[in-house]
C-alpha cells in the first residue's frame, strides 16, 4: 500500500484516496472505497473546467472526518487563486458521503463545469494486488440524480449507487455539474456513495439480518468521545508517549466493528487495506494487548471465534475440529471457492492463543460466566493442541497445510514462503513446530488447568493439563536449545532437527513463561543484542542469517506488536532495563510515523538511517501495531492482574520521565498507576 494514501473508515469499511481526494486504481496503487471485501469504487476523479485539483492542506480530525483543500491547476497557481474548492469525506451509516464545496474568489461572475469520473471495477479485496480480468459482468446504468454500476457472476451480485443533492448531467462514465457563481459566492453538493450486496431479488443480503444499524455522522462522534473517556487516562513527560497512546486510541476505536454473525458486539478488524475483516490471531492478539483499556473487545473476541470453531476435517479451508480460525471473508474469490477464506483455518497459533486470551480475560474481569459459557470451546482447543497439532506425535505444535493449492505454507505470525529459514539460508521441510507454537501451547495448558480448576469444577484435568505443560517445558527446553550459540531454535524440521536462525520467535518465550530462569538472561541479551535490535526495535531476523534483509517482512523488519510482546516478556523475567529499552525504541519510532505505529518498518541500523524507513506494503492502521502501546505501557508500569488487586512495579526509563495512567479499569474498579524514570536520570 503506498504509505501516503490518506484514509476514512468505520470498521470495516473504508475509503483509500490520493493527498487531492481522488481514486485512480491500478494493481501499483490500491486504494478505493471497500466494503464486504469488495472494492466499490475504483476511480472518483474529480475536475474544475477540465484541470485536476491539487491539495493546499488536508485536515483528519479523526478516523471519521477528511477534509480536503483544493485548487485547480499546478502548484505555481496556488498564489491568489481564483477558484478553489473543499471535498469533505465521511462515513456515516456505511456509506460514503462527500460534500463538495466550490469557491468563486474572483470579483466577477464565473461559469464552472464540475467534472467527476467515477468507475468500479468490484475487485475482491485479495485480488486488488493482482492482474485479474474479471470473471462476470460490469453494466452502467445512468439514472436522473446519480449513476448505478454494476457487477454481475452467476447469482454474484454487488452494485454502487452514486447519487448528487443538486441536479447533475449523469453518463456512463460519470457526473457533471454547470455552475455560475457570482463574485465570492460558493455552491455545494452532497454525494452519497452506497455499497449494495444484491440477492437474486435486488434485495441487499444485510438488510435482512439482524445486525446493529450502522451509526451515523453525529452518533458516531459522540462514540468516539464516549469510547475516549471510558479508556485511562495518560499525561507523560515525554509527549511522544501521550501522541501514541491517543493515536493508538482513536485508531482502535476506528477499527472496531461488529460482525454479521455477532450484531450486538464489537471486535476489532486486523488493520486497513488488506486485513479489515475477521481474524483469528489479530484479533486475539489485539484484544490480549488492549484488556487495560478496553476490556469488552476481548469478550467479543472470545465469543465470534467460539462461534466458528472448527468442527469438522475439511482440507480445502484446513478445518479440523477445535481449531480457531484464521480469517474470514466474503467476496467473490471465496463465493466461488477460488479461495479458502470463508473461513480459513490456516493457523496453527490461533487455537492455543484463543485459551490464553480467554484466561487473561477472566483475570482482569472477574468475568466468571464467560469462562463457563465457553468451557466447551477451550476444550476443544486444548484437544486440538494434542489431537491435531501434534503431527508427529513427539508433543510438539505443528502445521502442515492440507489445501496444497491455496492455503498458507507457513501458519504461525510469520506466514510468508521464505519467514521460517535456516541461518544459511535453506528452508526447512514441513511439518514444522516453530518454537513460539510450543510456548503458546504450555501457556495454554498452564491457564486451561487454572480454569478447570477453579470454575469448571475439574480438578483431575487441572492436574493432568499441569503435568503436561511441565513435560513440554522440559522437552522443549531439551530440543530446541542451541547449547554452542545459547539460543532457542526458530523451529524444528520435519526430521526433529533445529532450524537455526537466530529470529524474534525467541522472545514470545518469554511472554509464555516456558524459558527456564537460568536461560533467559542469554535470550534477553540475544534480544537486545546488535544483532537482532536495530535501536529503533528487534528485528524478526537478525543480521548474519543469510536470510536476513531489512525491507524483508517477516526476515528483517521490526514489528511493533512483536516488540510489546518481547518487552513484556522480558519484564515477566525480570529484565526491566531491557524492557525499557525496547520500549522507549518503539515509542520513539512513532514520532516518524505522526504517532500511528505500521504493522511493520524496517530493520535498518539506527545509526544508518538515523529515522525508521518505512515498510512499503505495511497496514496501517493495523490492530496490532495499534495496541502495542497499550502492552508497552503494561510492561514499563508491571501491571498484573492478580485475584481482586491491580498489582503494580514501575520500573520506566529516565527518558519517559513521569507517567501517569488514570483509571485503569478491572475487577478492582479503577486504580491510578504511577510511575517515574526521573529517579534513574543520568544513569
Amino acid at each position: 500500500m503506498k504509505p501516503d494514501l490518506v484514509r476514512v473508515l468505520d470498521g470495516n469499511v473504508f475509503v483509500l484516496s490520493e493527498d487531492n481526494g481522488d481514486i485512480e486504481a491500478n494493481v501499483a496503487n490500491p486504494c478505493g472505497f471497500f466494503d464486504f471485501d469488495t472494492r466499490f469504487l475504483s476511480v472518483w476523479r474529480l475536475t474544475l473546467d477540465g484541470e485536476p485539483l491539487h491539495p493546499l492542506s488536508i485536515a483528519e480530525r479523526d478516523h471519521l472526518h477528511l477534509r480536503f483543500f483544493l485548487v485547480p491547476g499546478q502548484p505555481t497557481h496556488y498564489v491568489d487563486a481564483k477558484s478553489s474548492v473543499i471535498r469533505e469525506r465521511t462515513i456515516t451509516g456505511g456509506v460514503l458521503e462527500e460534500r463538495l464545496t466550490v469557491l468563486n474568489h474572483n470579483h466577477m461572475s464565473v461559469d464552472y463545469t464540475v467534472r467527476l469520473d467515477v468507475g468500479s471495477d468490484f475487485a475482491p479485496i485479495l485480488a486488488v494486488s493482482m492482474e485479474r480480468r474479471p470473471p462476470g459482468r460490469l453494466y452502467r446504468c445512468p439514472e436522473e440524480r446519480g449513476l448505478r454500476l454494476g457487477y454481475q457472476r452467476e447469482r454474484f451480485q454487488r452494485e454502487t449507487l452514486v447519487t448528487s443533492s443538486e441536479p447533475v448531467r449523469v453518463d456512463e462514465a460519470g457526473l457533471t455539474w454547470t455552475v455560475r457563481l457570482d463574485p465570492k459566492q460558493s455552491w455545494t453538493t452532497t454525494l452519497r456513495v452506497q455499497a449494495l450486496v444484491l440477492r437474486p431479488d435486488g434485495v441487499d443480503v444485510r438488510d435482512h439480518l439482524e445486525r446493529r444499524p450502522r451509526a451515523g455522522a453525529d452518533e458516531r462522534q459522540h462514540d468516539l468521545a464516549s469510547w475516549l473517556s471510558r479508556t485511562p487516562q495518560l499525561s507523560c513527560d515525554w509527549e511522544a508517549l501521550t501522541d501514541v497512546y491517543r493515536r493508538s486510541l482513536v485508531d482502535l476505536a476506528a477499527l472496531r466493528y461488529s460482525p454479521l454473525t455477532l450484531p450486538s458486539q464489537v471486535m476489532p478488524a486486523a488493520g486497513l487495506p488488506w486485513a479489515a475483516t475477521i481474524t483469528g490471531r489479530d484479533s486475539i492478539l489485539t484484544s490480549f494487548m488492549a484488556l487495560p483499556v478496553a476490556s469488552e473487545l476481548a469478550s467479543a473476541t472470545v465469543r465470534m471465534l467460539g462461534i466458528d470453531q472448527g468442527a469438522v476435517l475439511d482440507d480445502f479451508r484446513d478445518e479440523e475440529p477445535g481449531k480457531i480460525l484464521r480469517e474470514f471473508r466474503y467476496g467473490e474469490m471465496v463465493a466461488f471457492e477460488e479461495r479458502p477464506e470463508s473461513p480459513y483455518y490456516g493457523s496453527a497459533d490461533a487455537t492455543p492463543l484463543y485459551v490464553i486470551l480467554l484466561d487473561e480475560y477472566e483475570r482482569w474481569t472477574g468475568d466468571v460466566e464467560l469462562v463457563r459459557e465457553f468451557e466447551d470451546e477451550a476444550r476443544a482447543a486444548l484437544r486440538w493442541i494434542d489431537e491435531y497439532g501434534d503431527l508427529l506425535g513427539d508433543g510438539y505444535v505443528r502445521y502442515l497445510r492440507r489445501n496444497e493449492r491455496s492455503g498458507v505454507a507457513n501458519q504461525g505470525w510469520k506466514d510468508s514462503p521464505e519467514a521460517i529459514c535456516f541461518a544459511d539460508g535453506r528452508l526447512p521441510d514441513p511439518p514444522l513446530a516453530t518454537c513460539e507454537l510450543q510456548g503458546y501451547a504450555y501457556d495454554a495448558k498452564m491457564r486451561g488447568a487454572r480454569m478447570a480448576r477453579e470454575f469448571w469444577g475439574d480438578p483431575a484435568y487441572a492436574d493432568r493439563l499441569e503435568r503436561e505443560a511441565a513435560a513440554l517445558r522440559e522437552r522443549f527446553d531439551r530440543d530446541f536449545w542451541i547449547a554452542d550459540r545459547g539460543y532457542y531454535a526458530l523451529a524444528l524440521d520435519s526430521d526433529g532437527g533445529q532450524v537455526d536462525a537466530l529470529a524474534s520467535n525467541m522472545g514470545h518465550l518469554l511472554w509464555s513463561g516456558i524459558v527456564p530462569a537460568e536461560r533467559a538472561a542469554e535470550v534477553a541479551a540475544h534480544l537486545v543484542g546488535p544483532r537482532l535490535f536495530s535501536g529503533w526495535g528487534i528485528r524478526s531476523l537478525a543480521t548474519g542469517q543469510e536470510r536476513y534483509n531489512p525491507l524483508g517482512y517477516h526476515v528483517g523488519a521490526v514489528w511493533p506488536f512483536d516488540n510489546a510482546l518481547i518487552t513484556f516478556g522480558l519484564r515477566r523475567y525480570g529484565f526491566a532495563e531491557e524492557a525499557g529499552r525496547v520500549a522507549e525504541a518503539i515509542v520513539d519510532a512513532s514520532r516518524f510515523f505522526q504517532g500511528r505505529l505500521p504493522e511493520a518498518f524496517a530493520g535498518y541500523p539506527r545509526e544508518l538511517t538515523e529515522y525508521p524507513v518505512r515498510y512499503p506494503t505495511a497496514n496501517s492502521p493495523q490492530a496490532m501495531a495499534t495496541a502495542a502501546p497499550f502492552l508497552l505501557l503494561r510492561a514499563l508500569l508491571g501491571l498484573e492482574a492478580v485475584g481482586e488487586h491491580l498489582l503494580m512495579a514501575p520500573r520506566v526509563p529516565a527518558r519517559f520521565g513521569r507517567v501517569e495512567l488514570l483509571d485503569v479499569p478491572g475487577r478492582w474498579g479503577r486504580r491510578d498507576v504511577i510511575g517515574s524514570g526521573l529517579a534513574h536520570a543520568g544513569h
